[in-house]
């Protein structure tokens, strides 16, 4: 898998492969994927709404969260927030599965990790409205403060109880299905991952659809469809998108003309950059621009 799309996550202690994220719409704290950049990673996640709410997306799947609800997601498997609302903030605990097992080839990682971990469990969502779920989100909140607190002498294994208990609580309360479609789901994820991440390595040339579709062997109209089910956008509207994304980082980032910004995110006219711009951000590219630079020397 490519780069954009795999997030490789930098933990703050390379010793203790542990991190919690504190997303809004403008920025995560550390540096991170944050909202509205699809990705995957090789950790769990759990995601915690701390206010307002929130949309996230999993395989194509949307999932609304209100304040004090959360969300397991599997390793491997695609996600995106793709709404908060404006004051909202969100946390999102990453941890690799071994923290759970305790150590390689131990009772726990065979009986209580893997069999979850390798499962077609794609994501759990956790509102609250059974005891079990309360006593959760109640932990989160506990983790949450742990993080946010100046950290003192054991707090890596007070975070590490915290989540092996977490697990233990989660998995005695769910029942892993033997169902067939999601085995097709998981084709599907990996088809999608592969086309996102041709996008994303390709965006700056002139792409086409046929390309697109070629990279997973299918045909353009399976190829359109598949984008549709999963993330409800054509390829042509996703690769859109995802070049306006890449202008705004260099509408502020740098200080190239906006003709030289449009042929660097690959499109062939000034126009049509400035139009889709706009169609996206509801200003133009100067606009964005300058407002943002205001934004910053505020």
């Amino acid at each position: 898998m490519e780069k954009q799309l795999h997030e490789t996550i930098l933990y703050p202690d390379v010793s203790f492969p542990y991190i919690m994220y504190t997303h809004t719409i403008h920025a995560s704290s550390p540096e991170g994927r944050g909202f509205n950049d699809l990705h995957w990673h090789e950790e769990l996640q759990i995601t915690l709404v701390t206010k307002g709410k929130l949309v996230i997306q999993v395989n194509g799947i949307d999932h609304e969260l209100e304040t004090g609800q959360a969300i397991l997601i599997n390793k491997g498997v695609l996600h995106v927030t793709t709404h908060l609302t404006h004051n909202g903030q969100y946390v999102s605990f990453n941890f690799p599965e071994k923290l759970l097992a305790f150590y390689a080839d131990s009772a726990m990682e065979k009986n209580y990790v893997l069999p979850y971990t390798n499962s077609l469990l794609l994501s759990l969502v956790i509102k609250g409205d059974v005891e079990w779920q309360i006593q959760i989100l109640q932990m989160l909140w506990d983790m949450k403060q742990k993080f946010d607190m100046k950290k003192k002498w054991g707090w890596e294994y007070e975070v590490s109880i915290k989540t092996a208990q977490l697990w233990l609580v989660l998995i005695s309360n769910i029942s892993l299905s033997s169902e067939e479609a999601p085995k097709y789901m998981k084709l599907q994820q990996e088809r999608l991952q592969l086309m996102l991440s041709f996008i994303h390595q390709n965006y700056s040339n002139n792409i086409t659809l046929q390309e697109i579709a070629d990279v997973v062997h299918l045909s353009v109209s399976e190829c359109n469809r598949s984008f549709k089910r999963t993330i409800h956008m054509t390829p042509y509207d996703y690769l859109i998108k995802y070049r306006i994304k890449k202008s705004s980082e260099l509408l502020i980032s740098t200080h190239y003309t906006i003709t030289e910004i449009a042929y660097r995110v690959g499109f062939n006219s000034t126009n049509h950059f400035i139009q889709s711009f706009k169609n996206h951000h509801k200003k133009t590219p100067k606009e964005f621009r300058k407002f943002r630079n205001d934004e910053f020397i505020e």
